[in-house]
């Protein structure tokens, strides 16, 4: 995307009087013809996530930026009830409790901060923060990026939010001109770092392969400690107390879009290939990973191991990641509330645990269509953690879970309560439940949609007041699935194999995207990926996980990376904030996954 001048800055990053800013360190001015890397990091990779990561980040080393992710689906969604109660609110309230910490910390060394923490309300955060700086006495240049909010386009009953994932066009605008902190609203998790990287760099709208290593690298950083140690499949191969606190990850981001992936010295957890390999599948897809920037082709990207704990990103040859024009279209994300929810869990303890689950299932069954209010939707899940002969009572015991849903709050609480209650003397022996049912909860649903870019107004709200509108991007491209790329040729036929599980020899990670989640599993030799490429179908998914088997899945294959994406369509439901199932964002999927025995090759355990 590009800059519309309206208020001093052009789109190829030139001021007004002409004089170009291309390659300047961000927050300077004049021109730098060889500008130096620019290294950024990430303090936060949601909205909850360690509240000393901001200090942690500005202490712990040199920076010239320092980013923080607060949004994700089910963000939006509890933002969006937070403004029904609270008009002035929608933001992301840690944010500003970290910035009294830290803001003058962020002033001593010279750092700009950009988040996303705006969420729903970017204005009213970036006026807290021009409060909170004035009175804390430090002179803070606080510039927002709005747009995004298409809510009033999307009436309707229970709607509460409607964004457009904005570029980094704003950003780069805002750092253009002089911001020392940039708060937005939605946009995608990468712009965080293509914004700096284009303001410091001067890149033009249409450089994509710099575009998309920066992509990369953002997506890399995005969800903190992920990239350092943290939720990894190896991690018993390291040593617990390095991984107990993790830092968080720095980007060293390069003119030519290549990158480094580090931490600050000293600090807790892991950057080698495996880790960087994790965060790259985490909630992706196939080949081409699209965002309104640039398209980056994931197929292209290859890691290196560059010394301890740095981890460089090129794409062939050593040159940068490939990148192609972006689609035409920009994603809305929808959230709305669905209708309410409620639970009860039974415990089923000792002998019998099928029969019991069957008695009680059967008496409810009677009670709730019996009910004036009958919940609309039921769900039953038996739960077997029970052992034979267990030595205590909670290993003895089973769970059966009970989820209802509907519109309507009553049927959901009191019907589902007294109906749960008045078992109690009356059902399988040893009955208990885990909790009473409550009132009912209200729930969400996340769809998205997509728009004409020039349907969206982006826009760079500056310090002074000045507005910037950034133009929609100019060349699109329709985004189409990449080219399959040969498979290895397999391993020997006849090697001796072993039943074993598959996590012995493949790393996974998992995640949601609405209603559907992907898994990517790697290994970490040609050998492994011989054998994996060949052995791991979407028809041995479905095998080895049974919940996926009427389910639309697709692979990808990233031969570079020596991995397989799935994606598993509509697995999630209507979304995490629906809760449809049991790990409602996927995020253990692949560790069920790996966890699955089949026929391995000695020669690879």
């Amino acid at each position: 995307m590009s800059g519309e001048a309206t208020g001093g800055v052009t789109a190829s990053g030139a001021t007004a009087d002409g004089a170009t800013a291309s390659g300047a360190p961000v927050g300077a001015t004049g021109p730098h013809p060889h500008p130096r890397p620019l290294r950024i990091g990430n303090a936060s990779g949601f909205y909850g996530d360690r509240f000393d990561a901001m200090r942690e980040m500005l202490t712990g080393g040199p920076l010239d930026v320092l980013t923080g992710d607060y949004l994700a689906e089910l963000t939006m969604l509890i933002l969006g009830r937070d403004r029904l109660k609270h008009p002035a609110g929608g933001y992301a309230r840690t944010f500003l409790r970290q910035l009294e910490e830290c803001l003058g910390l962020a002033h001593e060394r010279g750092v700009r901060i950009v988040a996303n923490a705006g969420g729903l309300n970017p204005a009213g955060l970036a006026d807290a923060v021009r409060e909170l700086a004035g009175r804390l006495g430090i002179p803070a240049r606080v510039a927002h990026v709005e747009g995004d909010d298409l809510t009033a386009r999307y009436p309707g009953p229970g709607n509460l939010a409607a964004h457009a994932y904005l570029g980094g066009e704003g950003i780069a605008a805002c750092l253009r001109e002089g911001a020392d902190i940039v708060v937005t609203g939605r946009v995608t998790d990468a712009a965080l770092v293509t914004g700096p990287a284009v303001a410091h760099f001067g890149w033009a709208p249409d450089a994509y392969d710099r575009l998309a290593g920066a992509v990369v690298a953002g997506h890399v950083l995005e969800c903190g400690t992920q990239a350092t140690g943290g939720n990894y499949a190896f991690f018993a191969e390291h040593d617990p107390a390095r991984l107990h606190h993790p830092g968080f990850p720095v980007a060293e981001l390069h003119e030519d879009g290549t990158s480094v992936i580090t931490k600050h010295d000293g600090t807790g957890g892991v950057v080698d290939v495996g880790t960087v390999t994790a965060q790259l599948l985490y909630e992706t897809a196939g080949a081409r990973y699209a965002g309104p920037d640039v398209t980056a082709r994931l197929d292209s990207v290859r890691l290196t191991q560059e010394g301890p704990d740095r981890v460089r990103i090129t794409g062939v040859g050593g040159a940068g990641v490939r990148g192609e024009a972006p689609p035409p279209t920009l994603k809305v994300g929808l959230n709305r509330l669905g209708g309410f929810r409620g639970e009860v869990v039974f415990v089923l303890t000792g002998l019998d645990i099928e029969a019991k689950a069957a008695f009680a299932r059967a008496q409810m069954e009677a009670a709730l269509a019996a009910a004036k209010s009958r919940p609309a939707d039921i769900r039953w899940e038996l739960v077997r953690t029970d052992r034979p002969d267990s030595a205590t009572e909670e290993t003895a015991s089973a769970l059966l879970r009970l989820v209802v849903r509907d519109p309507d709050q009553e049927a959901v609480g009191r019907t589902l309560g007294g109906a749960a209650v008045e078992l109690a003397l009356g059902s399988y022996p040893g009955f208990h439940v885990l909790a009473p049912p409550g009132k009912g909860a209200p729930y969400g649903v996340f769809e998205d949609v997509y728009v004409p870019h020039v349907d969206v107004d982006h826009v760079a709200v500056l310090h002074d007041g000045r507005r910037i509108h950034v133009m929609p991007a100019q060349d699109t491209l329709v985004l189409r699935p990449a080219e399959e790329p040969p498979l290895p040729a397999p391993l020997p036929a006849g090697s001796a194999v072993r039943r074993a599980p598959l996590g012995l020899v493949a790393g996974a990670r998992s995640g949601d995207k609405g209603g559907n989640a992907n898994i990517g599993v790697w290994v970490r030799t040609d050998d492994a990926w011989r054998w994996l490429a060949h052995t791991l179908t979407t028809d041995r998914l479905r095998e080895l996980l049974p919940e996926t088997a009427d389910l639309t899945v697709v692979r990808h294959v990233l031969p570079h990376l020596r991995a397989l994406n799935f994606v598993v369509e509509g697995i999630l439901g209507e979304g995490v904030a629906a809760q449809h199932r049991f790990d409602p964002q996927a995020k253990a999927l692949g560790e069920w996954l790996r966890s699955r025995h089949l026929d391995i090759p000695e020669a690879l355990l």
